[in-house]
């Protein structure tokens, strides 16, 4: 616990810091902190903060920076987050009106990134639930079939199956045909179950080729079930403490690219209430270690479908970048609400 007036001297460094990015020394903070303290006292008063872990002194300057841990505190119980101008809000509002769902997402990361200037990222909603309308094959080649899944809502999937052995036109139609016939209708979870259950005693010859539509089948809805759109990762390129390091850029972008940790990251956010921060090694990702996520999760018609958020160094306004994360989240519940039938 830190009394009164090391939350104070805390406070200030952070907000000074996040400002201009240079360490702060005593004398700054005796000036920007209206307390009427001696630079010994404030000395002192650093020094515990250092040795409590709350900021530390880079090499090449006698001034301070927040750590992780300063930053936490700082966000959790020194923070007043700046209300977004009505301005900002409408603007978010109309930008997020009267487009199909798939603009919608890729407007509300967009809206992210611009009024933050870091990379804004959003998973699109899951869809559980898939029920499918129809499943065909076609032959390309001696032994490259394409599986087609159409689902009941209208999406297409296909997926090229590399077979053990050539299939003629009437194997494909009847083994489509099968499909079709027994479970036309049914989610595709509810088809894995049932197919698994009958495959043994489905006839030799067409038996491997179910046991791949269902390994294939499932790897094209649930890659297409919660996406993410991310836009702005060249803002990123901007910020000095991570641009400095272009390994660590290297690996963060990396990360944008394989998808699978952030999406872990993100999935987690959507079980959140309300605005989530990580900061750091709090994420539990290396890449993220010089930077800051802040997320929200998002809903329709009361059901949470996804999350949304922002990632930039820990050097942010957080003041500024929590509220646009909260209302944006807000208000794409709003615009995905009043599509939904």
């Amino acid at each position: 616990m830190l009394d009164e007036r090391s939350r104070s001297l805390l406070k200030t460094l952070v907000e000074h810091y996040i400002a201009d990015g240079q360490p702060v020394g005593s004398r700054a903070l005796s000036k920007f902190s209206q307390l009427d303290l001696s630079p010994a006292t404030i000395r002192n008063v650093m020094a515990d903060l250092e040795e409590a872990g709350f900021v530390a002194s880079p090499h090449t300057s006698a001034g301070r920076v927040p750590t992780a841990r300063g930053y936490r505190l700082f966000v959790d119980r020194l923070l007043t987050v700046e209300p977004l101008a009505a301005s900002q809000r409408g603007a978010i509002a109309d930008a997020l009106q009267g487009r199909p769902n798939k603009q919608i997402i890729a407007s509300a990361s967009q809206l992210l990134s611009s009024l933050t200037h870091f990379a804004g990222v959003v998973i699109a909603p899951r869809r559980s639930g898939q029920r499918i309308r129809q499943i065909e094959f076609v032959s390309l080649a001696e032994k490259r079939l394409l599986l087609i899944i159409v689902t009941a809502d209208g999406d297409v999937q296909n997926r090229i199956l590399e077979v053990d052995r050539a299939y003629t036109q009437s194997e494909l139609v009847s083994a489509g045909n099968y499909l079709n016939q027994n479970f036309a209708g049914l989610e595709f979870e509810q088809i894995q179950q049932r197919l698994a259950s009958e495959i043994q005693r489905l006839r030799d010859d067409i038996r491997p080729l179910m046991a791949l539509t269902l390994e294939a089948g499932s790897a094209a809805l649930n890659e297409n079930a919660a996406p993410y759109v991310i836009s702005g990762e060249k803002n990123l390129l901007d910020v000095e403490e991570l641009s400095s390091n272009m390994k660590r850029l290297r690996e963060l972008f990396d990360l944008f690219e394989q998808r699978s940790s952030l999406m872990h990251l993100l999935n987690i956010s959507s079980h959140a209430e309300g605005v989530k921060i990580f900061i750091g090694q709090e994420s539990g990702i290396a890449s993220l270690d010089e930077c800051s996520v802040i997320t929200a999760p998002y809903s329709v018609d009361g059901e949470i479908v996804g999350s949304l958020g922002v990632i930039g160094p820990t050097r942010m306004a957080y003041e500024r970048v929590i509220p646009i994360v909260d209302i944006t989240a807000r208000l794409l519940s709003s615009a995905l609400s009043q599509k939904n039938p």
